[in-house]
């Protein structure tokens, strides 16, 4: 089944194959869009490829560090940190 879907920026996709794609660009003149996998992949398709596409339009997924190639331990933060910590709230200080 062929796509019904105008490519927008922004727009997120699923293959029946449960690949996740976002549309990152879309030049009108040449005619071409460039989509991003979710893993980071990038790929050129002209809008004939694109309107053979099978796909399914989707949310944005909740865990957008798969294309960004991110480890938990590269958020910068300790995510397992609470605030319920020995250090406590450090505004208990001020008077």
């Amino acid at each position: 089944m062929a796509t019904e879907y105008e490519p927008r920026i922004g727009d997120w996709y699923r293959t029946p194959s449960g690949d996740n794609f976002e549309i990152v660009a879309y030049d009108e003149d040449d005619e071409t869009l460039e989509i991003q996998y979710f893993d980071g992949t990038v790929e050129e398709l002209d809008m004939d490829s694109w309107r053979e596409l099978d796909i399914d339009a989707i949310e944005p997924p909740e865990d957008w560090s798969g294309s960004l190639d991110i480890e938990r331990d590269d958020y910068g933060v300790d995510l397992d940190l609470h605030s319920n910590d020995a250090r406590g709230n450090p505004l208990d200080s001020f008077d």
